[in-house]
């Protein structure tokens, strides 16, 4: 995979820097245990609108191009699927 400066970047790697330090994200990564850290890296490096997107073509495609019935624990999958890029968008309007 590359950066958008064109250099090779391999995501097993803990010495591979992906971070996208704004002041924003500075301030929240301070708060945040290493791994919890490591988690937002990753979802700022792939994009947060293309996470989201995703996130809404999964739910999309399980609830209306499915003719599986859904039982309370799929529809709270769903709906967690929901939160996610909810969050995720409020994310990408704050950065």
């Amino acid at each position: 995979m590359r950066t958008s400066n064109g250099q090779s970047v391999c995501l097993a790697s803990n010495q591979a820097s992906t971070t996208v330090d704004t002041p924003h994200v500075s301030k929240i990564k301070m708060s945040l245990l290493p791994s919890q850290a490591d988690f937002l890296d990753l979802i700022m490096f792939e994009g947060v609108l293309e996470l989201s997107k995703s996130l809404r073509l999964i739910h999309d495609l399980a609830l209306y191009h499915s003719d599986v019935l859904f039982d309370d624990g799929e529809k709270s999958a769903l709906f967690n699927l929901k939160v996610l890029w909810e969050g995720l968008d409020r994310i990408a309007g704050e950065v």
